[in-house]
């Protein structure tokens, strides 16, 4: 006979782990949008509130964001929205540039028809009105470009590593793509990037790919540089 408890158990098991993975996109989503400023302090008491959770629950989605380098915690002032350095973008974008480099080209090698397809449908999805409505949307539909990218470029090991930087970098991103006149000079370089890997051509796509992140890692260190000087 079946021991209940056991079954009970295992739904419960996996109510809270459903509600931790819930707290903490919650959380992150707020930190990446913008609602949750860097150097912010987070209480946990507003935070299990507004969330209608338990504290535990809350802390361990902090304890999650942390490790993805979305939070720091301060003694004797708890967790707060970590705040990214001038020197934190230049060693993010010099790693980003290295590994969506091989991505890309693992993508022109590897990827089926129907992956090329999809990365060419969702770079047209970027460029429609939908796309860019609030900076959520807009992150959102550059993140599905990247997903479908680390799909199918061959490599688990790549896709797991730009995943877990995909975060702290996306807090930089919303500043490069918030600059003027970027989102169309970023569609016109992965157009290209695209244009290479339908022909095949990893060389081409890898080199492209490394252009597109250096030029982001431009915009960001212009714009710490203007904070700096103001």
């Amino acid at each position: 006979m079946e021991d209940l408890s056991e079954s009970l158990d295992m739904d419960l098991s996996r109510e809270v782990v459903s509600l931790r993975q819930r707290a903490t996109d919650k959380i992150r989503e707020a930190i990446l949008t913008g609602r949750f400023a860097p150097g912010q302090r987070l209480v946990e008491r507003d935070l299990w509130q507004s969330l209608g959770i338990s504290r535990t629950v809350v802390r361990e989605a902090l304890q999650h964001l942390q490790a993805e380098g979305l939070i720091t915690m301060i003694p004797y002032k708890g967790p707060v929205v970590a705040t990214l350095s001038l020197q934190d973008a230049n060693e993010l974008y010099e790693v980003r540039g290295a590994l969506e480099s091989l991505a890309c080209a693992g993508f022109a090698r590897n990827a089926s028809e129907a992956q090329i397809a999809r990365l060419r449908a969702s770079l047209e999805f970027l460029r429609t009105p939908q796309a860019s409505t609030t900076p959520k949307d807009l992150l959102d539909a550059k993140n599905a470009f990247y997903a479908t990218l680390l799909e199918g470029c061959g490599n688990r090991v790549i896709g797991d590593i730009l995943t877990q930087l995909n975060n702290r970098v996306s807090v930089l991103r919303r500043v490069s793509l918030g600059s003027p006149g970027r989102l169309p000079q970023t569609l016109a370089e992965l157009e290209e990037v695209v244009q290479a890997i339908e022909r095949r051509d990893a060389q081409t796509a890898a080199q492209l790919a490394a252009a597109h992140v250096a030029r982001a890692a431009e915009i960001v260190r212009a714009s710490f540089q203007q904070r700096a000087a103001s």
